[in-house]
């Protein structure tokens, strides 16, 4: 499900940042219209990976879930979750491993930890 970065597929972080360094800040400054050559539309990816998310919210209403996913998933279900803006969405840090809490209320969801840790 992650977000498809087209002409950057299969490039590593350092080679984008370092070869295609105008590019990379271009779309650090603005990842939705400087988005590399055939990436999916940021707007669309936030879309898909929302409506997943609401679907996996219906399913499993009143219980608790577990999702594991790439950062740019999370990133997406995050912004929806605090009402971000995309141009924000690789603003937010997402940690390997990191563990990220949403509770689910009749109000709305709210974010309740973010790269949090497993305790000893």
């Amino acid at each position: 499900m992650e977000v498809g970065f087209g002409a950057w597929e299969g490039l590593s972080h350092d080679e984008v940042k370092i070869d295609r360094a105008d590019e990379y800040l271009a779309f650090l400054k603005d990842p939705v219209n400087h988005r590399p050559h055939g990436a999916e539309p940021l707007d669309d990816f936030i879309q898909r990976i929302s409506s997943a998310y609401e679907e996996t919210i219906e399913h499993y209403c009143g219980s608790h879930f577990l999702i594991v996913a790439h950062a740019g998933v999370m990133r997406a279900i995050i912004a929806k979750t605090v009402h971000a803006t995309p141009v924000g969405l690789y603003r937010i840090k997402i940690s390997n491993g990191g563990i990220t809490r949403i509770r689910h209320t009749k109000t709305g969801s709210v974010l309740e930890l973010l790269n949090g840790k497993l305790s000893d």
